[in-house]
């Protein structure tokens, strides 16, 4: 389905913190919204690549980016999809592909030209949509240490 032409992609601020938590509940059944309001603190003092997604004035969406500053021997050229979300009623109508075309273009400008995410094997719906969006698997490994 096309995205809506009503769709107005913008910077995330802090003031979205309301519609983040709410559409993270929808999504996941929990609430957490002291780990969003220092998500979203974070990202707007540093500046990070974060997108809102609002139609008529309501947050729809979102998507959370970083880049590399050789953490672990990654190069700077890197980029990371941190986080995302779409609001359950507008899923399937492109608005995640609008997030993410307009978060690659901030990264290219930047001179990112690699863009990694981590996702759980078992998550074909988002596993899908990287796909459709052309990640390919990567030539890092995630490494796991139970507590």
């Amino acid at each position: 389905m096309e995205p809506s032409e009503n769709i107005v992609i913008r910077p995330l601020k802090f003031t979205d913190l309301e519609a983040v938590c709410r559409i993270d509940y929808s999504l996941l059944g929990k609430k957490r919204d002291v780990y969003w309001e220092n998500r979203l603190e974070k990202a707007e003092v540093s500046g990070l690549p974060s997108l809102a997604a609002e139609v008529d004035g309501t947050v729809i969406g979102f998507i959370i980016g970083s880049s590399s500053g050789w953490e672990y021997g990654v190069p700077e050229n890197v980029g990371w999809i941190d986080s995302m979300g779409v609001a359950g009623e507008w899923q399937d109508k492109g608005v995640s592909q609008l997030l993410f075309q307009k978060i690659y273009e901030i990264f290219k400008t930047v001179g990112v030209d690699k863009i990694y995410v981590f996702v759980d094997w078992k998550k074909w719906d988002i596993l899908k949509f990287f796909d459709n969006m052309g990640f390919r698997r990567g030539d890092m490994v995630n490494f796991r240490l139970s507590l």
